[in-house]
């Protein structure tokens, strides 16, 4: 656990931003600042919006999901490994995306 407590910490910042963007999105979307317009065509722009605002939502909640699931590898002492093939996750890979749990392979794999 130790060799990877920069990136645990790297990964609690992270999380920390993620919740604090998904409660903006949230508030946004329920108009909390400001209520729906009165005209239609405003409303439904503000729809569209509201779209796009979800979409970023869920985003950010499938990352934020990730991300704790990675804190608790490295908490457990699993972290850089493959959860498919047990086969060691290279650095690389978790260099770019910290909260990874496939290795390249498997990732590959399962996209197609």
């Amino acid at each position: 656990m130790k060799e990877y407590e920069e990136v645990r910490s790297q990964l609690i910042t992270m999380l920390e931003e993620l919740n604090l963007r998904l409660t903006r999105i949230t508030n946004d979307i329920k108009h909390s600042d400001v209520p729906l317009e009165k005209d239609f065509a405003e409303q439904a722009t503000q729809n569209e919006n509201d779209e796009v605002m979800d979409y970023l939502g869920n985003s950010a909640q499938t990352e934020i999901e990730m991300i704790k699931r990675a804190i608790a590898l490295i908490d457990n002492g699993q972290y850089g490994i493959c959860q498919v093939c047990d086969e060691p996750i290279s650095k690389d890979r978790l260099k770019a995306l910290p909260y990874s749990n496939l290795c390249i392979k498997c990732a590959s794999k399962a996209e197609h």
